[in-house]
Parts: C-alpha cells; sequence; structure tokens
C-alpha cells in the first residue's frame, strides 16, 4: 500500500479520535531507522507516522552536506518506495521547528510538497509541526495561522504546541523552564481552538508536565487531567465538534496507564523517540561487546569480516527498533486497528 493519501491520513486521525486509540510517532534518521519503524506497525497491523526532525534531516544527508530539508526530502522519498511494500497505512510528518527555522526548513517542505502536487504527485509529508512555545501565545498563534493556511492549500496538516514540553531533544533544551510553562492552561487551550478554528485542520501538543528524554519511575510528574480541563472548557463553549485531536510529546518512559488515560481525553498522536532510539542502540552494543576480537583488528590480527560488516549489527538495531515500536502500538491500542484497504 503506498504512503497514505491526505485524505486517508484524516481518516486515520478520525478513526483514533473516535476509537480511543492512538498512534506512535516515530523519528527516524536513517534507512535503517525508517525500515525498523515500517516492520514494527507492519507487524502489529497498525497504521502509524514516521517523523523527521531538523537534526535528522541534516544527519541524513551526510557530513559532507548537512542539509535539513535534503536529509528530510531524501527520508520522506525512501518512505514513498518502502511503504508501498507493506499492508498499513504510513504517514509522514516532520518533528519540532522552532519559528527561527520555519524559513529554513517548514517553507522549503511545504513548497516540495506544492511542487509534487502540480506535477499530479502525492505530498511528499501530510503533516508538520511548529513548535513556537517560545513566542508569546498571542505570536505563536499568529505565526500558526499564517502557517496553517499555507498548509491547508496543500492538504496538510499542521501541528501546533502552546506550553512548553521539558527537557533536551534535538539540540533544543527547555529543561530550565518555570515548572508552570509545563502546563497548558484551559484559557490557552481556548485561545488556539479561536486563533484557528476554520483555517484548516491541525493538531494541538499541549503540555501537561511532559518532558522530552528518559527519566526513573517517579521522576516525571504528568498531569493528563489536564487535558481534559482543556477539552472541556473547548466543548463547553463550542460543541463537541470543537475537541482537539491532541499530540503527547515526551511519551518515552511513560507508564502504560498514564498513557491510556490521555487516550480517554483525546490524544491521537504519540511521540516515541528516546526509547526508540535505545531500542536500536542496545543490541548494537551488545554485539560490539560479544564479538569485540571480531570487529577490532587487535594486536596486528585480521578481524572477522562477517563482524565488522555494517549489515552484522545494524539488522539488530532495525529489530529492535520494530520491537520496540510495537511496545508502543500495543500500549496506545492501535494493535491491529489498520484502516488499509478500507478507505
Amino acid at each position: 500500500m503506498p504512503i497514505a493519501t491526505p485524505a486517508q491520513y484524516a481518516k486515520m486521525l478520525d478513526a483514533a479520535q473516535q476509537g480511543g486509540y492512538a498512534y506512535p510517532a516515530i523519528n527516524i534518521s536513517s534507512l535503517v531507522t525508517l525500515n525498523g519503524a515500517l516492520k514494527g506497525f507492519a507487524d502489529k497491523n497498525s497504521d502509524g507516522i514516521i517523523q523527521v526532525s531538523t537534526g535528522g534531516g541534516q544527519f541524513a544527508s551526510g557530513l559532507n552536506v548537512k542539509d535539513m530539508v535534503v536529509g528530510a526530502i531524501v527520508l520522506a522519498e525512501a518512505a514513498h518506495r518502502l511503504a508501498d511494500k507493506y499492508n498499513v497505512l504510513i504517514a509522514l510528518h516532520t518533528d519540532h521547528c522552532q519559528p527561527g527555522k520555519v524559513d529554513s526548513f517548514l517553507k522549503p517542505l511545504i513548497a516540495e510538497t506544492a511542487r509534487r502536487r502540480a506535477a499530479g504527485q502525492s505530498n511528499l509529508f501530510h503533516s508538520h509541526m511548529l513548535d513556537a512555545s517560545e513566542l508569546p501565545l498571542a505570536d505563536n498563534m499568529k505565526l500558526s495561522q499564517e502557517l496553517l493556511k499555507l498548509c491547508a492549500a496543500n492538504e496538510i496538516i499542521l501541528e501546533v504546541e502552546a506550553g512548553v514540553v521539558g527537557g533536551e531533544e534535538d539540540g533544543v533544551d527547555h529543561s530550565d523552564q518555570p515548572r508552570e510553562k509545563l502546563y497548558t492552561s484551559p484559557e490557552d487551550m481556548l485561545a488556539v481552538y479561536e486563533s484557528l478554528n476554520g483555517l484548516g485542520r491541525y493538531m494541538f501538543a499541549a503540555t501537561f508536565g511532559n518532558v522530552h528524554g528518559s527519566y526513573k519511575p517517579g521522576a516525571v510528574k504528568l498531569r493528563p487531567d489536564i487535558l481534559k480541563q482543556g477539552q472541556d472548557a473547548v466543548m463547553a463553549k463550542y460543541g463537541k465538534g470543537a475537541e482537539f485531536d491532541l499530540v503527547f510529546h515526551g511519551g518515552s518512559g511513560t507508564p502504560v496507564e498514564e498513557i491510556r488515560e490521555t487516550l480517554g481525553y483525546g490524544v491521537v498522536k504519540m511521540n516515541i523517540d528516546t526509547d526508540t532510539q535505545y531500542a536500536f542502540t542496545r543490541p548494537v552494543a551488545d554485539f560490539m561487546f560479544k564479538n569485540y576480537a571480531g570487529v577490532m583488528k587487535i594486536d596486528g590480527e585480521i578481524g572477522d569480516k562477517k563482524s565488522y560488516d555494517p549489515r552484522a549489527y545494524l539488522k539488530l538495531g532495525e529489530a529492535g527498533v520494530a520491537s520496540r515500536l510495537g511496545m508502543a502500538c500495543d500500549d496506545l491500542l492501535s494493535t491491529g486497528k489498520t484502516i488499509c484497504g478500507k478507505v
């Protein structure tokens, strides 16, 4: 099945909202992690979302190029070809883009989709995230309005954020943010709805204490009830149709009971990155320790070509990503719920 069409992506989100489940959204940075993601979704018969960040795009373009747009395009085009071999729907998304990178990352990618559409081709990406949480909310929404109009003209969904996700990811560090900024208020959620309603389809990353990275149990204090309070405030004023498609950032390491609670409050997408990075690296490290003499030419020896062939250990990383992503599908209740072939 090819990569989802914009209409199929919209139906994916609708199905999750109506069915009380959510899609894992996994960041990739290479063909190996892309293949791990595709395997993970397919093995669980789950549709899903594959993401590229600015740093992931830059990495994928190579050390001499270091171009986040080129790398993102390369990964997306590879996904379009590879996903055709699977029987689940895959949507493509770009992760956190701060205001300072809108002109150098988001707009060129939107323009690439516009070029493809004019040539009769499918969208390159289905959705993009604007992370303007560093701005005052009014300025955040002004920029969000501009980009949502641009996205809507190309059948692209925009993800926005109000409030700040703590921790550090992809070179952006919010670990020093005041605690109150980690929680989006009902008033802010109302402001987001009133600013964006009617301009196009969007998802909303409201924050409820979530933090990027991995932490020991108890270190992160989530308040999923924040999401319910905001949804209730918006729907009380504007009706059931105003319910947000919410996004859970910083999902790695979250206890399953807290994940499941958010599903009842309108979360349809949960980002998982740190845990899948570890799931990739752990079996690779294990291989290196177990095959040290083979991967290293020690004391004049010749090593073992079968051990230092990158395929020997990268396939273990791919399998690790797929396995951990499968756990996320189970946690988010998307397992077995593909709508591929039904839309």
